[in-house]
């Protein structure tokens, strides 16, 4: 099993490859998303995630993730599958792993000086729409002053070319978005999605460290819903990044 870590962050996290599991086929071998694997072997996936950080199956936390900015305060929690509809959760509680599940989108995580933690799913909607800054909010109010910010594995510029609509929609909503758009063929554009998270942290005063893995290049160790639909393939499996308060 692979995990990277971030040196920013000093809570215990990791960002996971699709190394170490026990799927097969499309989601071939630790995929951690329940969209369509044999959900044992999903539990079986997570619950190896979770113990490389030193925590019980039952510490995971996740979210019904759909690509908006709701964030979620944890305070006790909840049975597998009961997680709210959100795409960002924080704690101060210890013993507790968030989680994040993603295919191309950037896995954000925070860690605070009082100890708090947070996890964001940052697609472009949900990035545009505020989930980071939703996010860093919550932390807080939970009395963070200083907070470590680190972007895991997800698309990079170079494999995410997308059309004027999106291009559109993202700079309707940030007006400070058109750096992170460059040229590609006509009416289309590459989009720096870690980039764009990054700064839109740094408007925060938050500096953020990017890891340089992207998903969509590197078959070998990550899933990748682009290259999934470029190359019309039936499903894929989602990675998982972590962190305890």
């Amino acid at each position: 099993m692979t995990a990277f870590l971030a040196a920013a962050l000093p809570a215990r996290h990791g960002f996971f490859t699709r190394q170490g599991g026990v799927s097969t086929g499309p989601f071939a071998s630790l995929n951690c998303g329940f969209s369509a694997d044999d959900p044992a072997r999903v539990r079986e996936n997570r619950a190896r995630a979770v113990a490389a950080l030193g925590l019980p199956a039952a510490a995971l936390l996740g979210l019904k993730q759909v690509h908006g900015a709701e964030v979620v305060t944890v305070t006790a929690p909840w049975a597998e599958g009961e997680g709210p509809v959100a795409d960002a959760l924080v704690t101060a509680q210890p013993g507790l792993a968030l989680g994040i599940i993603t295919a191309d989108c950037a896995p954000v995580l925070l860690a605070a000086d009082n100890g708090a933690v947070g996890a964001a799913h940052a697609g472009w909607r949900g990035a545009a729409a505020g989930v980071l800054e939703a996010a860093v909010t919550a932390l807080r109010r939970l009395g963070a002053r200083q907070i470590a910010a680190a972007i895991g594995p997800c698309i990079h510029q170079a494999s995410y070319e997308v059309g004027e609509d999106m291009r559109a929609q993202v700079a309707g909503e940030d007006a400070e978005a058109a750096s992170f758009f460059a040229p590609a063929r006509p009416g289309h554009y590459w989009f720096d999605l870690p980039g764009y998270c990054a700064s839109r942290l740094g408007r925060l005063g938050i500096e953020a460290d990017i890891l340089p893995h992207d998903t969509c290049a590197d078959e070998a160790n990550f899933f990748s819903y682009r290259r999934k639909t470029l190359r019309g393939e039936p499903a894929t499996g989602h990675q998982i990044a972590l962190i305890c308060a």
